[in-house]
């Protein structure tokens, strides 16, 4: 008597390739979450971090906001540019592992972009690009070795 659970693998060579897939396919999604998190967190730091512009008394509440400057990223005022940035990790039916940095406020887009009446104040792009050197050399290291 057993106090465990008998397992018969007729295909062993089957079997340690699909596990061997398996672990694979989790160390990519793993490696994207962390690349995905890694850009997150650098778009929110650098909102936060403080504004390079022009400093003016805002009204309800009463406070000093220092602006951004134009091309630089949006300075902070009430925090809510920062908990609208979110992300998703999703493996595609082809099993691809796609990473999002998502920033769902309202004037995200005019933001990063800019407008006839407003310089770009991106915060999306730069992000990835402060990471990119990173993220190659964690796929470099860990997958692609």
């Amino acid at each position: 008597m057993s106090d465990g659970i008998d397992l018969k693998i007729t295909n062993l060579k089957a079997f340690n390739k699909k596990l061997n897939k398996t672990l694979q396919d989790n160390k990519v999604h793993a490696y994207v979450a962390k690349a995905t998190r890694d850009v997150m967190n650098t778009a929110k730091e650098s909102i936060t971090k403080g504004g390079t512009g022009i400093s003016y008394q805002k009204y309800s509440p009463r406070r000093t906001h220092t602006a951004s400057a134009p091309n630089q990223p949006p300075a902070s005022d009430t925090g809510f540019l920062v908990s609208q940035i979110t992300m998703d990790v999703d493996v595609k039916t082809n099993g691809t592992v796609v990473g999002q940095v998502i920033s769902a406020a309202p004037y995200s887009a005019a933001l990063e972009f800019g407008t006839t009446q407003m310089t770009e104040r991106p915060f999306m792009q730069p992000a990835l690009e402060k990471n990119r050197r990173k993220i190659e050399q964690l796929f470099r290291k860990g997958i692609l070795k």
